[in-house]
């Protein structure tokens, strides 16, 4: 997961969606830790102000899937970036498409 992106690692929830509302557009959309389930994770998006938040884990056979709209399809992909690839087309199973990555910011090496 510490390649992808848009993966934030442990921030809480109220980070992330301040990060979401900071970018402001709908489809911006970023990855953290679950706060209350230990090793879930959660697919934060903004669409029309207000934050939709989609578990995403890792199934036991080494799968990614995401708990999208009840009575859609689970769907099982071999990377995390498959996932997300997949959201970013319409009529998923979620809010909105994935448009706007939130990339986590990189550490400034001139600060160390």
């Amino acid at each position: 997961m510490e390649n992808v992106s848009v993966y934030h690692g442990k921030i809480s929830r109220e980070t992330g969606e301040k990060l979401l509302c900071e970018v402001g557009k709908d489809g911006s959309y970023l990855l953290r830790d679950s706060e209350t389930v230990p090793g879930m994770y959660c697919l934060c998006v903004l669409h029309k102000d207000l934050i939709y938040t989609y578990r995403v884990h890792q199934t036991t056979t080494g799968s990614w899937t995401a708990e999208a709209a009840p009575g859609v399809p689970r769907r099982m992909f071999r990377k995390v970036q498959n996932l997300i690839s997949a959201y970013q087309k319409p009529d998923q199973g979620i809010a909105t498409p994935l448009q706007y990555p939130v990339e986590r910011n990189t550490p400034n090496i001139s600060q160390g």
